[in-house]
């Protein structure tokens, strides 16, 4: 056998397979829009069969064949007709076959009509608890018994065992067919489960990271804005007096508006789909500190760092790094937009074996107000993400103070 019929062979299963899935998918989609369809074919076609019967052939069974014919048609019928209302009310519907069948076992007609008992009965294994198989047998073995006792032929076993085995199949494959179906419902509903908390987490995920987004843009934008708004306005009264430092001023501005470009390049060029080698230079680290106050004392704001040659034997996680620096560019951005000509700003850092504090202090005239955008509340998510703390508010000497402390790893907060 070639490998090319050895996979067709393979196959043609799964493809006959995967054909009747969809045929019996088809109809039983078409059972659930139009019901009343089926139940009325299944209903017409044992209508015709019994009445078939009815017409000669069940004399070929029957242990008294002198019935009268009437009778024999009526009881076709009261079995076959009834099964139009089979899902709806099985139980009813197998009481009055189960009628029908008593009287056609205590005449001696013994009906192969009977039989269609079973379909209400697959019908209870289906749709309704396992007691109620208690009452359809308790409906079933009555016209066993009748017809074992009006007209015994060999031992009562041979008339009753054979059926009840019949019935007890019939309510198996029903219990098996209804196990099935719920263990499949259960898939479902346990796969729509979870999308639906795949959506949530996708989401939640997203809500985050567009405030992770918003609040380091804010940071960028508003801290070199800042920045530059202070070398215009320094630029502008330098201009007459001495075009050297005015010049100077322009190309401070310059130099920031380009870092800032730069970040904000590379923060976007990470979101990009279309461009997965986006540059992803490093985040700013206590390391940037210099240079970052460098910037804020161009802008006319004079910075006094403190901070100790030796800042610790286990350095700060690279995120922890971030927040601290955020929170200092941060605290700068405010004393620039807020505290008035004449202030100067100090910042303190303190590095224990527990924990690592930031200290930003300014001595504005005025203690300037909380921002109303997103600067003191993007500084407190920051030292929450690292079980931190950040206080903020007014000095009573006047001017503002911003004390961030990050516990390091294994401290308590």
């Amino acid at each position: 056998m070639t490998t090319e019929t050895a996979r067709e062979t393979a196959t043609t299963p799964t493809r006959l397979s995967r054909s009747l899935q969809q045929l019996t998918a088809r109809a039983r989609a078409a059972d659930v829009r139009r019901p009343w369809v089926w139940d009325t074919t299944l209903t017409l076609f044992w209508t015709a069969a019994a009445l078939v019967d009815a017409s000669g052939g069940w004399r070929n069974t029957a242990p008294d064949p002198t019935v009268p014919p009437w009778l024999v048609i009526t009881l076709s019928l009261a079995l076959a007709l009834p099964l139009y209302g089979r899902r709806r009310h099985p139980t009813a519907v197998l009481a009055v076959m189960a009628c029908a069948a008593l009287v056609s076992a205590a005449s001696g007609a013994a009906l192969q009509a009977c039989y269609l008992q079973l379909v209400p009965l697959f019908q209870l294994a289906l749709t309704r608890p396992p007691r109620a198989l208690l009452w359809a047998l308790g409906l079933l073995l009555p016209p066993l018994v009748a017809g074992a006792v009006r007209f015994p032929r060999g031992s009562w076993d041979q008339h009753v065992v054979p059926t009840l085995t019949s019935y007890a199949l019939v309510a198996l494959l029903g219990i098996a067919v209804r196990s099935r179906r719920d263990h499949t419902a259960a898939l479902v509903d346990r796969a729509r489960r979870l999308e639906i908390e795949r959506d949530q987490e996708i989401r939640l995920a997203a809500a985050a990271e567009r405030t992770r987004i918003a609040r380091e843009m804010h940071d960028i934008i508003g801290h070199n804005l800042s920045v530059i708004t202070g070398l215009a306005d320094g630029g502008r009264y330098a201009a007459a007096r001495s075009p050297e430092r005015a010049a100077q001023a322009l190309d401070a501005i310059g130099t920031t508006s380009r870092e800032a470009l730069a970040e904000l390049r590379r923060l976007l060029g990470v979101l990009r789909a279309d461009e997965p080698e986006a540059a992803r230079d490093p985040q700013p680290t206590l390391a940037d500190l210099d240079a970052l106050i460098t910037g804020v004392r161009k802008a006319g704001l004079p910075v006094r760092l403190d901070r100790p040659d030796t800042p610790t034997a286990q350095p700060l996680p690279p995120g922890a790094q971030l927040t601290v620096y955020r929170v200092v560019q941060e605290a700068l951005t405010n004393t620039l937009k807020h505290a008035g000509e004449g202030a100067t700003a100090t910042v303190l850092l303190t590095y224990t074996p527990q924990d690592v504090r930031a200290e930003i202090t300014n001595t504005g005239v005025q203690a300037p107000a909380a921002p109303p955008g997103q600067g003191i509340t993007g500084m407190r998510e920051r030292a929450a993400l690292y079980d931190g703390t950040l206080e903020s508010g007014p000095l009573p000497t006047g001017g503002w103070r911003v004390g961030l402390r990050l516990p390091r790893e294994g401290s308590p907060s």
